[in-house]
């Protein structure tokens, strides 16, 4: 008798049946629960990329070098992931009560990092300044928490996407990181164009952690609630709610702690604080001595002080041919102010980035008392561009080029100036000077940092000009001028330092104007001091800085 061969089943008889197997005790058919653990996986991934990004954009903020900043939150974070995919292993026997618990914790600290950073900046500056002691710390703590949080998501995941129906393994890792892929996608591009605009970085951070909990809960407890115990569903939905309360709260209370942060960081004076497309505006103060502007939490403008460097800037560039003059920056127009105080001056065009700096310095009246209403004067002409954009549009000045060029721009060192100080940049200028024509440029302090200094100087040199450096006494400080932000109290330089340069080498004098009087600040015998100081710290044979190579120090 022979052997009866065992029936095999109908095609596709084997997988139903693995289907009704594992999806069992599921509301919905498992062709919907599949498509909603997608779905949850695209709106955690938008999630935790927003989370990435909010860390590196207010790290950069609040300490400059966006670059370093990048770098070490996008590092951090990477390698927290794959630690946190090490972790799951151990959560996996109990996969949706884990993943519920992940997301409730993640939620709650990617949705308060941006507060606790700004917080700790706001009213413990020194201890924040302390670089890796303060700022970075703090920022690599989140980083790896969140990374670890973020890293757990996919290994449990996977398991609940195998409780649905089992399949292999390659294909419900390439369903999972598709979903997960285009769900970065949609969170990197919301980031710069929704959630900083309108609602700002506090808010943008508490929404998406109120949205990631949100999501994390509803499918945990409403596709995997009946695989949970009556303590664990408990548990988990009031985890999920103190969550969405502290982040709800957080969210009403966001504009009182804003105004009490700027408060910490500015003193009680703040009369102005808008948010441009450009940056973030402060002005504190009255008139005269106690006003200052701030710009993203840099001290751009104090009327204690502001007439030296102005003053320095400036006024040693007019010592000869002085008809037309290009300021490149001061949107404040206080480098217009001592440019107009010539009354030689014909044309004098000022290209700045931010309209709404110009709109400030021509409206606000504490500025404007400051800047003598330099907006007002016919002979100034201020244009909105990026300085390197519109130099390199075939701009040699009006008549042939201008006698004058005054570079009154933010330091070096911060990763968005760069390019104004690079070869490539001074190249542009150069090619708008008429013959004759002379360069100022600040520098930063030559005592405190006489690398950055020295680098302007060659960099500038590089591109074909003859060079004299110089200094003048005053507060030049991290926080007024240097690529990082520091306390109101952090220590400054002693001094500021400044490249004057053109084709032939130009003379280091002044040529006091007839309108006001001579410098308040400055002298001959003061300036050809400030020359001798300055050529004591020379550092021979540093390269130039490229657009390629930046070379400033960070």
């Amino acid at each position: 008798m022979e052997p009866v061969a065992p029936t095999r089943p109908a095609p596709g008889a084997e997988r139903a049946s693995r289907g009704r197997e594992f999806s069992s005790g599921l509301p919905v058919g498992p062709g919907a629960a599949r498509l909603l653990v997608l779905a949850t996986v695209f709106v955690c991934a938008a999630c935790g990329l927003v989370y990435e990004l909010e860390l590196v954009a207010l790290a950069s903020y609040l300490m400059g070098d966006s670059v370093t900043q990048a770098s070490v939150v996008l590092s951090v974070m990477v390698f927290a992931m794959g630690v946190g995919a090490l972790l799951a292993k151990r959560l996996r026997c109990r996969a949706a009560l884990g993943f519920g618990v992940v997301e409730a914790i993640l939620a709650l600290v990617g949705g308060v990092s941006a507060l606790a950073l700004y917080a700790s900046f706001a009213w413990s500056p020194e201890w924040f300044a302390g670089g890796p002691g303060g700022a970075r710390f703090l920022m690599v703590a989140f980083s790896l928490l969140i990374g670890v949080l973020i890293g757990a998501e996919v290994p449990l995941l996977m398991e609940m996407m195998q409780r649905i129906r089992r399949q292999d393994a390659g294909g419900a890792v390439a369903d999972l990181f598709a979903a997960d892929y285009v769900g970065a996608l949609v969170g990197g591009l919301a980031f710069p164009f929704l959630l900083l605009p309108l609602l700002g970085q506090l808010t943008g951070a508490l929404l998406t952690g109120a949205v990631n909990a949100f999501a994390g809960g509803a499918l945990v407890l409403g596709l995997f609630g009946r695989d949970l115990s009556r303590r664990s569903r408990r548990l988990l939905v009031l985890l999920n709610v103190a969550v969405l309360a502290l982040l709800g709260t957080a969210a009403v209370l966001v504009g009182d702690f804003e105004d009490a942060a700027r408060r910490a960081m500015y003193g009680t004076q703040v009369r102005v604080a808008v948010q441009s497309e450009v940056q973030e505006i402060v002005l504190t103060g009255g008139r005269g001595p106690s006003l200052a502007l701030f710009l993203d939490g840099r001290l751009r403008v104090s009327g204690a002080d502001e007439h030296g460097y102005h003053e320095a800037l400036v006024h040693p560039a007019m010592a000869g041919p002085h008809d037309r003059v290009l300021i490149l920056g001061g949107g404040d127009g206080l480098a217009a102010r001592e440019v107009l105080r010539h009354p030689g001056v014909r044309r004098a065009d000022l290209v700045e980035l931010d309209p709404a700096v110009v709109d400030l310095a021509r409206r606000d009246p504490g500025l404007a008392t400051l800047n003598d209403h330099a907006y007002g004067d016919p002979r100034l002409h201020p244009v909105t561009a990026d300085a390197f954009d519109w130099l390199r549009a075939d701009r040699p000045g009006p008549g042939g080029g201008y006698d004058v060029i005054v570079a009154d721009l933010p330091h070096p060192g911060i990763t968005s100036s760069t390019k104004l100080y690079s070869e490539e940049f001074f190249g542009l200028v150069a090619r708008a000077l008429a013959p004759g024509g002379r360069l100022a440029v600040h520098s930063g302090s030559p005592v405190e940092g006489p690398r950055t200094f020295w680098t302007v100087d060659a960099t500038v040199r590089a591109a074909g000009l003859l060079t004299v450096p110089y200094s003048a006494a005053g507060n030049d400080g991290a926080f007024a001028f240097g690529p990082d932000r520091a306390p109101r109290h952090h220590p400054k330089a002693p001094d500021r330092g400044f490249i004057l340069a053109g084709r032939e080498r130009p003379p280091l004098t002044l040529a006091p104007p007839a309108d006001g009087g001579p410098p308040l600040t400055l002298d001959r015998a003061a300036l050809r001091a400030g020359g001798l100081a300055a050529e004591a710290t020379r550092l021979p044979d540093l390269p130039p800085s490229t657009l390629s190579h930046p070379r400033y120090p960070r």
